[in-house]
């Protein structure tokens, strides 16, 4: 389905790269790779479903990204700290939000998925990808508003100053695959109601 963000189906991806795929001990890249990692965190995603469709509803943008985006940060939770932090302590929650450059909203009192300040994380977190896609469009405004999402995931990660052009966005990326392997996974949840 389309949206002010594009149509994710019509994303082009080429997955994850090898140093990602390796995450669950296995030597496998591309959208394999991607699909085997998403599939690793389907349970754990589940139980945040109903907070990433309100979220979806709230601001336009496609759950299924969302929920790519929380799989590749933070694989749905599992790999967060006690306090639900990652990245060497930089980076807070679902969507580890970079504590360096923005203040994290939501404080996890609550393990409950549908607990409201999951919702308060994920809603900021969401804002600030469509944030990034917004700068992406004025930087690259010939683009489609596909290739302009796959580049606003890419400065989800790395910033828009470093997505220097949208036909290889993840150059500067983390693994260098940050965008394809967000959508490989997104396009998987998607397949499963996301």
């Amino acid at each position: 389905m389309a949206s002010k963000y594009g149509n994710l189906d019509k994303i082009s991806t080429t997955g994850a790269s090898v140093t990602t795929g390796r995450q669950d001990g296995e030597n496998i890249a591309g959208i394999a790779a991607s699909e085997k990692l998403a599939r690793t965190d389907l349970g754990r995603m589940n139980k945040y479903k109903g907070t990433i469709q309100s979220v979806s509803v709230e601001t336009g943008m496609d759950g299924a990204i969302i929920a790519g985006i929380i799989s590749r940060e933070s694989r749905a939770g599992n790999v967060l700290d006690s306090r639900k932090y990652g990245d060497h302590g930089n980076a807070f929650g679902l969507m580890q939000i970079d504590i360096r450059y923005h203040t994290p909203r939501g404080d996890w009192k609550s393990e409950n998925p549908r607990d409201w300040n999951n919702k308060v994380h994920i809603l900021q977190c969401t804002q600030i990808l469509a944030s990034m896609f917004t700068a992406i469009h004025q930087k690259f405004p010939g683009f489609t508003k596909e290739d302009q999402m796959k580049g606003a995931l890419a400065a989800y990660n790395a910033g828009p100053g470093n997505v220097t052009n949208l036909h290889d966005p993840d150059s500067r990326t983390t693994g260098k695959d940050y965008s394809n392997d967000v959508v490989a996974r997104a396009k998987f949840f998607k397949r499963r109601g996301f």
